[in-house]
């Protein structure tokens, strides 16, 4: 079954189609979310709400439309929503979670999981470090793989606001990373 089949079945009233959408598109939706909303039962709130927010307005999605970056939108714009409320009720100085990083694939040596381990934490850190929007704007581009216009497309702003929110996170990334993890000036191209 594919995505424009899924959506018909869903149109028609059977389940099955909202099913099939779900196991697509749910890791990517969640991984999406937790990365704007650094909160994992809160980024499966979201895309849990997304999904039903889908089923709830299949009627009025156009079919001849690509579903998938439809609904990351959904769940992007959904989760920045709910990043900003949450920072604006939690402290920045507020201790993390506790929640523990996904390990990576226990195929590679010893060392390259420390390293990818610590190189992970550090970028965790400095994503933090962001703003929900900021956050968002990484997200978009370097996850999710958009260009400048498909982002300011899909966060229904301005292409100058998207490239000074980039400009803005990267800047703001350079302080807050490790010297080891940010690049020198001179081996830059």
């Amino acid at each position: 079954m594919g995505d424009q089949e899924a959506i018909a079945r869903l149109k028609q009233g059977d389940i099955g189609g909202l099913e099939w959408l779900v196991e697509r598109y749910q890791v990517q939706a969640v991984r999406a979310a937790y990365l704007v909303v650094r909160d994992r039962s809160l980024a499966e709130d979201v895309v849990q709400s997304a999904f039903l927010r889908a089923y709830e307005r299949i009627e009025q999605f156009d079919s001849t439309r690509p579903f998938g970056p439809w609904f990351l939108r959904s769940v992007i714009n959904a989760a920045l929503k709910v990043a900003a409320r949450w920072e604006r009720s939690v402290p920045l100085e507020a201790e993390s979670t506790g929640e523990t990083l996904p390990l990576p694939d226990p195929g590679p040596a010893l060392d390259e999981i420390l390293e990818a381990a610590e190189t992970s934490a550090a970028v965790w850190a400095a994503l933090g470090g962001l703003s929900p929007e900021q956050r968002t704007a990484i997200v978009l581009r370097y996850y999710l793989n958009l260009s400048e216009a498909e982002m300011a497309v899909r966060l229904a702003c301005p292409p100058g606001t998207v490239k000074s929110r980039l400009y803005t996170a990267r800047q703001r990334l350079r302080h807050l990373l490790p010297a080891w993890l940010t690049p020198v000036a001179s081996q830059e191209p």
